[in-house]
């Protein structure tokens, strides 16, 4: 199963693509917050458990047809959560009293074939990300690095899947590892600092912030390769040494400019509006 978050509205909707199935499954709370208009996301939560009592009471099966699966949450870790496919999701959103019901039906309906299209052209996918970006207001450089960024991501996860390092936790241990060590603070901390809960941190990294992720991932894959690293201690190990290569660069880097890489900088809209910001110095 791969995880694609997926945007509705500026909102990220977390899911998750069953490769056997060739079906979405999607977070049934993150759905909840949007039709519920709720900024909050554990009241969104308390929103959904409230209805899927009443729902059950009533012998409505669509509560049945939900399944548990792990997501990324806030923190960076992934916990088991609450995931419908898209029919199931359109009757639970028929029991929510919403303005954004249609809009919700709309957009499952259009992700659904758009994941048809690229399982037949994968670049269609990358163009899709491009496009999203650039109505956010990201420029072609950011673009170029993000998606440069995630291709160099793609292929040290390639290689931990081809070396005993199979489990989602066990990625996101790795990855925070590196993380940990280029940037002084860990995946959790730098999403807090920055003012994220769900959204994807590298969505909201600077240029810099991007750069400095990539080379530290790159560094790690091409040592793991070089020591042929097989399991989860050795590649923590070489993590480690990938990570601190791109510290060494980082802090010479601030030396020479008196700025920090890691900042609280992000692409969050203003209170209020929807419009996406960003320093114009970095």
């Amino acid at each position: 199963m791969r995880i694609i978050p997926a945007i509705f509205e500026e909102h990220e909707i977390r899911r998750i693509y069953d490769e056997k199935a060739e079906t979405w499954y999607f977070s049934v709370v993150d759905i909840i917050q949007v039709l519920t208009q709720q900024p909050d996301y554990q009241r969104a939560r308390k929103y959904w458990n409230k209805l899927k009592e009443r729902l059950e009471k009533e012998g409505n099966q669509s509560v049945t047809n939900c399944h548990r699966l792990k997501l990324p949450a806030a923190d960076g870790k992934s916990y088991f959560t609450n995931v419908a496919n898209p029919e199931v999701i359109l009757r639970l959103v028929q029991s929510v009293p919403s303005p954004k019901a249609e809009p919700i039906k709309l957009w499952l309906a259009r992700v659904g074939y758009e994941r048809m299209q690229e399982m037949a052209d994968p670049a269609l996918a990358l163009e899709r990300a491009r496009e999203t970006w650039q109505r956010h207001g990201r420029s072609e450089k950011w673009i170029q690095q993000r998606m440069t960024g995630q291709e160099t991501r793609n292929k040290l996860t390639d290689y931990w899947a081809s070396h005993e390092v199979t489990k989602e936790d066990e990625y996101a241990i790795l990855t925070n590892v590196i993380h940990q060590e280029w940037s002084g603070v860990s995946v959790k901390k730098h999403k807090a600092l920055k003012g994220l809960r769900t959204q994807n941190l590298r969505d909201h990294m600077s240029e810099a912030e991007l750069i400095f992720t990539a080379l530290a991932e790159l560094s790690t894959r091409q040592i793991a390769e070089t020591a042929a690293a097989t399991g989860m201690a050795e590649n923590r190990v070489v993590a480690r040494t990938g990570g601190k290569i791109a510290k060494r660069a980082r802090l010479e880097l601030e030396a020479k400019t008196g700025k920090q890489v890691v900042t609280g900088a992000n692409f969050l809209p203003p209170v209020g509006t929807k419009e996406l910001r960003y320093p114009s110095d970095v």
